[in-house]
């Protein structure tokens, strides 16, 4: 039930970090991967050469998802290169860190347009094909700003809270034509995006002290849950937020 042997998975965000732990785990459960990143080298680099010693293929694509009409490209390039993408995980993101009140017009629209509008762009033209064929599955990685609001990035969080509320609507509509449509809310990672956080002393060990299992996650913390979504074992999981935070969630 959790395999996906023979499948295709689009990852963005795919070089490091999350996507790349989620771009692994599904290839060892048996997947090709395409993986997307504003920097991908064609051969996906360490990525890719972990994805190949799994016996899995891997094609990488570059890709601007700040900017709307490369992220349509994107969509183009890799439906006319591939017979089709069976599971989509919308990962790549970005974080602006400053008070609100300081928080510039040019971070909101950047985190906002990386973050919800490409993920809905590319959700939209990857999903058609899905449609077509009455199957898929599409993942976007959430956060627990889904949920909270968060300090100091204010863009991030609507933009979070915004992917909450796209897997659902986009579950009501898909899940009676065979497309699931979930999310992966991670906790704190040990990741780019929390780098500032793992260099503040202060704020580190107040985060880790709210942590119920005692540590920071990994970005291999992400795979497991990314492989259940996308195979056989979820197909009756729609417009659900799955929640991967060492407890965080339940304190």
């Amino acid at each position: 039930m959790f395999r996906i042997d023979g499948q295709t998975a689009l990852v963005t965000g795919a070089s490091r970090g999350i996507g790349r732990a989620i771009a692994e785990g599904l290839a060892e459960a048996g997947a090709d991967i395409v993986g997307v990143s504003a920097s991908m080298a064609d051969d996906g680099g360490p990525a890719g050469d972990t994805v190949r010693k799994l016996g899995r293929e891997f094609r990488g694509y570059r890709c601007d998802f700040a900017s709307r009409d490369s992220v349509r490209d994107l969509a183009k390039r890799v439906l006319a290169d591939n017979d089709r993408i069976d599971v989509l995980v919308n990962n790549a993101g970005t974080i602006a860190r400053a008070p609100a009140a300081e928080h510039s017009d040019d971070d909101w629209d950047r985190v906002i347009e990386v973050n919800l509008s490409a993920q809905f762009v590319l959700s939209r033209e990857i999903g058609k094909s899905m449609l077509t064929h009455g199957k898929g599955k599409i993942i976007f990685t959430a956060s627990l700003l889904t949920f909270q609001g968060g300090i100091n990035v204010p863009g991030y969080s609507a933009s979070k809270g915004g992917i909450g509320q796209l897997t659902k609507e986009l579950a009501n509509e898909w899940a009676g034509r065979g497309v699931n449509v979930n999310a992966i809310a991670p906790g704190y990672i040990r990741t780019d995006n929390t780098e500032a956080l793992q260099n503040d002393p202060e704020r580190y060990q107040a985060i880790l002290g709210r942590i119920p299992a005692g540590r920071w996650g990994v970005p291999e913390d992400m795979a497991g849950a990314a492989v259940y979504l996308a195979s056989p074992a979820a197909d009756y999981v729609h417009g659900t937020i799955l929640t991967v935070d060492g407890g965080w969630m339940g304190r």
